[in-house]
């Protein structure tokens, strides 16, 4: 059980970064038009996976940053390296979000 309250309060840690609360913001605009759109399950399950790849992805990246500043504050291309690789990650995770949620709601209008 303490796992879980571990894990739960990393989770709200995570409310505190701009970046992941950012990614949680529109996480709530992706049920809203779910809401608006009346989605079927189906579009729901899609919408709840991406949301979760999308919001794991921005904590793993923002851990990964965070590590990658305990290094030291000098310039290192392997650091950068790094940290475009993980922020890249983000960048595929939403796009392939983006595409789906524009899918669903343009099946709607076709």
């Amino acid at each position: 059980m303490k796992k879980f309250r571990v894990a739960f309060k990393g989770l709200c840690d995570g409310f505190a970064d701009r970046s992941i609360l950012t990614q949680w913001i529109l996480a709530c605009c992706a049920i809203a038009a779910g809401l608006v759109f009346r989605f079927t399950f189906g579009e729901w399950l899609v919408v709840v996976v991406c949301i979760g790849m999308v919001v794991s992805c921005e904590m793993l990246n923002t851990c990964i940053e965070r590590v990658c500043d305990l290094c030291g504050t000098q310039y290192d291309e392997r650091i950068r390296y790094i940290k475009d690789l993980s922020a890249g990650a983000v960048l595929v995770a939403s796009v392939a979000a983006l595409v789906a949620g524009v899918m669903i709601i343009l099946r709607r209008f076709l």
